[in-house]
Parts: structure tokens; sequence; C-alpha cells
């Protein structure tokens, strides 16, 4: 039987080849000129090509770069894709020797060296965010230092703590992911190019040479991991993940603490919606898209990761351009959260009528008055814990402030210790006082004051760590993208 068609089958090029040129040509298209150039100085510094048939591809490589309007370019389905299109116009300009230049390479390294490229500009420019939010939280954590804030425990009042004691946790946590996500970044320094189809090649080629012109630290060692592993995909995933994970859930405390219920987050103005129907309501809708942004982007970078599941270790395109494209889409809604919670932290602030009021009602700084007897009364704690407890129900269904309560502590320790307590009524109250509360937790990691200024410290200079890493790898890609167009220019002069 003949086959008499043609490809492409016009549905194979409408659902597939012509999605992913245009994807090409928002992502990819000056990488693979970046790789092509690069190719080229190689085979000639290596004598591969000679340096006239090297100075003609490179005259066509100029001309090819400067005519061609890629934004223009739709998908005709006379090339396959976006290389070959480009393959075929050097052909059209220099004949045979057009096809010189894909000696010993594939469309597999050149393919994962583009993804490489353009993931690592994504992350570099979210790192970028990452640090401004870091700078943000810590300068907020400062000034907030010794503002109150009722914390919760299982959605309940727990204890007092300060603003600046509950932003340094966050910054911790932040600071975490931004080293996890360096760690998973550095995956995409080792160059996959010299792998060609998968076992590298049998002309003398220079895989360090070519890493070093496209800006990566060094090749990827083993060639057929540089076309059939995806690590670099599925931890860089992984690690951009957890960054929204974890702030998701500091944003649903914002959502919580700025509840009419409970009042201790006020939110400006300027961040709030109005009801349509509703005068009273001040909707704090930020906090909502922030939210959900959030939970999108973790959900796109799962689904990268689980597209890689039941994969074969080999090429295979579950890993190459259409996944690869739907990834960036994690990047830019993570960017959007993380450039919003910058600006909206900050123009917050805390309650004070309203957290002294919460504090009141819950008696959230019983625990020091039970930590007050084991070293004053010489009480065991949970003797402590017992008459603390029976002040605590009293004052509460009094509806009375716990300060206001010394008749009902003495009466519970009088039944508990069996004797009057030494403790007089300004020592109870100072007991229960918030200042006083935080003002005791000064050990490492607490909210007191001097505890609170160690721990910024060391916050602001880990913080300052993690840029260079990436800042370093923006100056050698910089420096290696002239260095690479002075070779290249070098060529057509030859």
């Amino acid at each position: 039987m003949t086959d008499t068609t043609t490809f492409p089958d016009p549905t194979y090029r409408d659902t597939v080849l012509a999605p992913l040129f245009e994807g090409v040509k928002t992502h990819y298209a000056a990488h693979m000129m970046a790789i092509n150039k690069a190719h080229l100085v190689m085979l000639t510094e290596t004598g591969i090509l000679s340096r006239e048939h090297a100075r003609q591809i490179a005259v066509a490589l100029t001309a090819i770069e400067a005519e061609t309007d890629i934004a223009a370019l739709t998908y005709t389905g006379e090339h396959e894709d976006y290389f070959f299109l480009v393959e075929a116009q050097l052909r059209d300009r220099l004949g045979d020797l057009g096809g010189a230049l894909h000696t010993a390479r594939s469309r597999n390294d050149m393919d994962h060296t583009v993804f490489k490229m353009a993931l690592r500009d994504r992350v570099a420019d979210l790192q970028v965010l990452l640090g401004a939010l870091l700078d943000a939280l810590l300068a907020k954590a400062r000034t907030e230092r010794d503002t109150p804030i009722v914390a919760y425990t299982h959605g309940q009042p727990a204890q007092p703590s300060t603003f600046g004691h509950y932003l340094g946790a966050v910054i911790e946590v932040l600071i975490g992911d931004s080293r996890r996500l360096a760690e998973a970044a550095r995956s995409l320094d080792l160059c996959p190019m010299g792998a060609a189809a998968i076992t590298t090649s049998g002309f003398p080629i220079d895989r360090q040479r070519m890493a070093e012109l496209l800006g990566f630290a060094q090749p990827k060692l083993n060639s057929y991991g540089c076309i059939a592993s995806v690590d670099y995909i599925t931890g860089l995933y992984s690690a951009l993940k957890l960054v929204f994970l974890h702030l998701g859930r500091v944003i649903q405390d914002l959502a919580f603490w700025s509840a009419f219920e409970v009042g201790q987050l006020h939110v400006p103005n300027a961040l709030v919606q109005i009801s349509s129907i509703m005068p009273q309501k001040r909707n704090p809708v930020p906090i909502e898209h922030m939210r959900h942004l959030a939970s999108v982007t973790v959900g796109r970078c799962d689904m990268i990761v689980d597209t890689m599941h039941n994969t074969p270790f080999t090429d295979m395109n579950d890993s190459e351009s259409e996944v690869q494209q739907a990834g960036y889409d994690a990047f830019a809604s993570g960017a959007r959260v993380i450039a919003l919670l910058t600006a909206f932290l900050p123009a917050c602030s805390v309650n004070a009528a309203r957290v002294r009021r919460n504090a009141d009602a819950a008696c959230i700084t019983i625990t020091e008055l039970a930590d007050t007897l084991v070293r004053d009364e010489g009480l065991s704690f949970r003797q402590a814990h017992h008459i603390a407890a029976a002040t605590a129900r009293t004052v509460i269904a009094a509806g009375q402030p716990l300060a206001d309560g010394y008749a009902a502590f003495a009466d519970a320790f009088a039944v508990e210790a069996g004797r009057p307590s030494r403790t007089d009524e300004r020592a109870f109250r100072d007991a229960v006082d918030p200042k006083t509360f935080i003002a005791r937790r000064d050990r490492p990691g607490g909210p007191a004051p001097g505890a609170l200024d160690a721990a910024f410290g060391i916050y602001a200079a880990q913080s300052d760590e993690i840029p260079m890493i990436f800042r370093w790898n923006s100056d050698r890609r910089k420096s290696t993208e002239a260095a690479l167009e002075t070779a290249f220019a070098a060529l057509r002069e030859l």
C-alpha cells in the first residue's frame, strides 16, 4: 500500500507544531541563535570547520538574525520547526555548506540547553523579587519589633508576641526557601551541549568551551543524563513550589487577622475594596488574590513535576517544549504574588486596641502567671498551672480582664497551695502584663527586644548571601555574552 500523505498532517500541525512554534518565538529564538554562534566558534577553534567555511556561515547567520522579524513569523508547515527554518535559510544562502553548522550536535542537546537558559533567566528574575520581599519584611520586622500581637495556635488566642517576632519567623522560612531555590538552580548551570543525540560525538568537540561561551559554569558530564535526566526540572519546580506553599500560609494568617471578629491587622484604604451593595464593608481583596495566585503557582509546579512521573529515562517530549512553556506560567503567577506581598505587608499595621481587647478576653498571658508562681512561690509547674487555669476560668466567665482578676487568683491559690499567696496585687498585675510576658522571653529566638535584634542581624547577613550566587552567575553570563559576540564577530573578519 502506498502512503501518499505529506507531513505535516493538518491537525497535527494546528494542535502541536504551530503552538510549539509560537512558544519558540517567545521563549527560545534568541537562545537558539546564541547556541548557533557558540557552536560555530567552537567548531572553528577545534578545526572541525575550516576558517573560510566558518566565515561564510557567520556572515549568513548575521544576515538571518538582522533580516528575520521573529515576532511576525507564522507557522506554515513548510519546515518542521524553528530550528529547521533557520537551517533552511542557511542552505538557501550557502547551499550544502548551510548544513555544516549542525555537525556534532543534535536538537536533543540544543533543546535542553535552551530550556536551561530560559529557566536560569526566570530564576534570576524571581530571586531579585524574593530579595526585595526579604528586605521589605526585615525592615517591617524591625519597625514592628515591639508591637504586641496575639499569637494563635489551633485557631485560638494563645500567647502574646510581637509583629516583629512573627515576621521574623516568616523571614526564616523565606531565607530557607530562597536557599533551596538557589541550590536547585545549580543544575541549570550545567551545559548539555556536546551530548548530541545522547552519546556525544565522534568529532573532537570542546564541551568546556561551549559551556563557557553560553555562560554555563561547566558541561553536564554524562551525555546520556544531559538528554534523559529531568532533575533540573523536577528539582527546580519542587523548590519553587515550596516558596508559594509557605507564603500561602502567611497570607491565610493575614486573612484571619484582618477579619472583623479578630481585627488585629489593619489594611489601609489603598488596599481595600468596597462592596457594591453593603456600604459598611471593607474587603481586603488583595489577600484573596495573593492566596489564590499562590495556590495556582503551587498547582502549576505540581503539574510540571507530575508530568515527569513514570516517563522513560531517555529522550522524550514529555520534558520538552510543551511542558517547559507551561512551567513558565508558574514563574509569572509567582512573581505577581511576591510583588503584591512586598507592597501589602509593609503598608499594614496592627490595631493595638483590638490586640489588647482580645488579649484580655482570652487571658493569653496566663502562662507567665504560672511561670511566675513556680519561680516566686516555689510551686511545681502543675500546681501553678492549676491555679492559673482556675483564675482564667473565673475572669473569662465574669467577662473581666485578667489584670483585674487578683481576687480570683488569690482564692485559687489558697485552694491549690493550702496557704495564702506571697504575690501581691501589684506583682500579679505585672506578671499578667503582655509587656512582661514578652520581655521575659529573651532567649535566642524569643520576642524580647534583645533576642529579636540579634535575630535580625542574622537574617540580614543570611539574606545578603543569597543574591550573591545569582549576581555572580548573572555577571558571568553578561561577560560571556560579550565574549561570544566578540568571538563570533571575529569569524566574519577571517
